[in-house]
């Protein structure tokens, strides 16, 4: 912690530099931390690995039912090349997917909040397109826009559009008043109450909607993998656990996995940034 001390001769305030006892128990902290969040996890994560090589062992699992973890574990070192690739392309439909959904569902959002009219026109239509399946959705839109990655992506779309409006939405209706009618005292403009107010109130709820569009959007683009079966992950899993290579099915399923995990990360890490 750095201390400060007002040099009265001259009025400037000195800073006194940090020891290295106080970097030491900063370091401490920070490893505590650490510790303290990652343990735990990782604890649940061996047991259940201990779990499953245990039961396939004891029950005598064949590999094409079950494979052990040191199965997953080699399969997974042979074939990374193959799944680097395939998650390459998953990671692109899902993150192309994310990002569209994430602009559409806010500008949505911003054309209700400002209008009543907007709200009831546009609302009942972001509620059915989150209804309807997104398995029946999917290949009408690859029959209308190919098969590609921007057609996989526009499947995402679909998905994580409803969590960005709504959760935008009600973060941008949930403003305090308080703080609207101190800028109406002030004669702020409408943009500017928008801008300083709205939209910093909603970010603890557009953060929590991006959560679960960033997970959704790997979702939708396993999803869509599954219909075209040309490319990804999705394509992976489906034609691995077709043929029966059980091993390289779970391997695909690990690296999925990582992606998923990955997605869900980045919006926390920039909510994090955002507040701090």
């Amino acid at each position: 912690m750095i201390d400060e001390q007002a040099d009265r001769r001259g009025g400037r305030r000195l800073e006194r530099v940090p020891s290295s006892r106080d970097v030491l128990e900063g370091s401490r902290t920070v490893v505590h931390g650490l510790v303290t969040r990652l343990l735990p996890p990782t604890i649940v994560f061996v047991l259940l690995l201990l779990a499953w090589h245990g039961a396939v062992v004891y029950y005598d699992v064949p590999t094409i039912v079950l494979p052990s973890p040191a199965e997953v574990g080699a399969t997974l070192g042979e074939t990374y090349p193959t799944l680097l690739g395939d998650a390459a392309v998953t990671a692109a439909t899902a993150g192309i997917g994310l990002v569209a959904g994430t602009v559409v569902g806010a500008g949505l959002a911003f054309a209700m909040i400002g209008s009543r009219r907007a709200a009831s026109t546009i609302l009942p239509y972001v509620v059915a397109l989150r209804i309807a399946p997104v398995i029946a959705i999917a290949p009408l839109l690859f029959l209308w826009f190919g098969r590609g990655v921007p057609a996989r992506a526009l499947v995402v779309t679909t998905l994580t559009v409803f969590p960005i409006t709504i959760a935008t939405l009600d973060g941008l209706r949930g403003t305090p008043e308080s703080y609207l009618e101190l800028l109406r005292t002030v004669d702020a403009s409408p943009t500017a109450v928008f801008v300083h107010i709205r939209i910093p109130a909603a970010a603890p709820s557009v953060f929590a909607g991006l959560k679960i569009a960033a997970t959704l959007s790997v979702i939708g683009a396993v999803v869509a993998e599954f219909v075209t079966l040309n490319a990804g992950l999705g394509y992976r899993v489906f034609e691995t656990a077709a043929y029966l290579r059980t091993a390289e099915t779970y391997a695909a399923l690990v690296v999925l996995s990582v992606v998923g995990i990955g997605f869900y990360l980045v919006p926390v890490v920039l909510e994090r940034a955002f507040w701090h």
